[in-house]
């Protein structure tokens, strides 16, 4: 998958001492970027048929119903619109702290299905029909569950049905580490792509990045378009975006303010070139994203 948009890494608004954290969403397409985060993730996916789905080195087409469990914090997601011409796609994603079955209560045998479920889900798994009918009401209900203590009962409920019908299931990526081209095996590299993954919110310059790994500006373009198949400037510009889109997402930040902290200069340059690689405005991709949430 050299050809993956660069993915983000997801800032979840989960805190230590919440359960789990669960957004219902109305909307007319995927726009969202390739992605990781720390949580594991329940989605569920309905009226979307042709969706191109990618987790890790697994590309498959949904169906009008689908539901897959991400249990690793290093694997890449992304829903693409690819052929689906809906426009009244439903998704339910609930994301829950990798610890919340390893202590306590959770730990005990009687969750041992759960358990084994989630250890499998390292490389991401796709439930068939039957099992997605089988929660489909209970996932609907925790969506509009506003009762903490019955919404954790709901949730594991879910987990529990779902794992008693984990035979069926089939696993997607063949590993559980990102396979999206991001990363390079050049420790050259990825020192560069460190560098700008930390400091994006600041002026990147070529020559900066040249002395780092101490090459000349020349050689150094070079060097990294062979190394990822892509422009540095490219490069650049895409991390910017992801966090500018996850800022919209989950932020209330103006436009203004989400271009300036996602390292970009100018306002009227960040309009430009989001719509050119998004297809739509910074305004637009917010208002397709407009959610119900829910932390528990």
């Amino acid at each position: 998958m050299k050809n993956a948009t660069n993915a983000i890494r997801e800032v979840t608004p989960l805190s230590e001492r919440d359960c789990f954290y669960i957004a219902d969403r109305h909307k007319t397409e995927f726009t969202y970027p390739m992605h990781s985060h720390e949580e594991f993730e329940l989605n569920f996916i309905s009226n979307a048929a042709g969706v191109k789905r990618i987790v890790g080195d697994s590309i498959e087409i949904i169906s009008d119903h689908d539901l897959v469990l991400i249990g690793s914090k290093d694997l890449e997601h992304v829903w693409e619109q690819h052929e689906c011409k809906s426009k009244d796609i439903r998704e339910i994603t609930i994301q829950f702290s990798p610890y919340l079955f390893t202590t306590g209560l959770l730990s005990k045998n009687q969750f041992n299905s759960i358990l084994i479920m989630l250890q499998e889900a390292q490389k991401g798994i796709s439930f068939p029909l039957p099992a997605i009918m089988s929660v489909y009401h209970l996932l609907d209900k925790l969506a509009c569950e506003q009762k903490g203590f019955y919404a954790v009962i709901n949730f594991v409920t879910i987990l529990h049905e779902l794992s008693l019908r984990y035979d069926n299931n089939h696993t997607l990526s063949s590993s559980s580490v990102a396979t999206t081209g991001q990363h390079s095996d050049s420790r050259r590299i990825q020192k560069v792509q460190k560098f700008i993954n930390d400091n994006y919110k600041d002026e990147i310059r070529l020559i900066q990045l040249a002395d780092l790994i101490g090459m000349t500006p020349v050689a150094f373009s070079r060097f990294f378009k062979l190394h990822t198949c892509r422009n540095l400037s490219d490069y650049i510009i895409d991390i910017r975006l992801g966090n500018a889109t996850r800022l919209l997402i989950n932020t209330n930040r103006s436009v203004s303010e989400v271009c300036y902290e996602s390292g970009f200069n100018n306002l009227s340059n960040f309009n430009r070139i989001f719509k050119k690689k998004k297809e739509c405005s910074p305004k637009e991709f917010r208002e397709n994203y407009r959610k119900t949430k829910l932390i528990i």
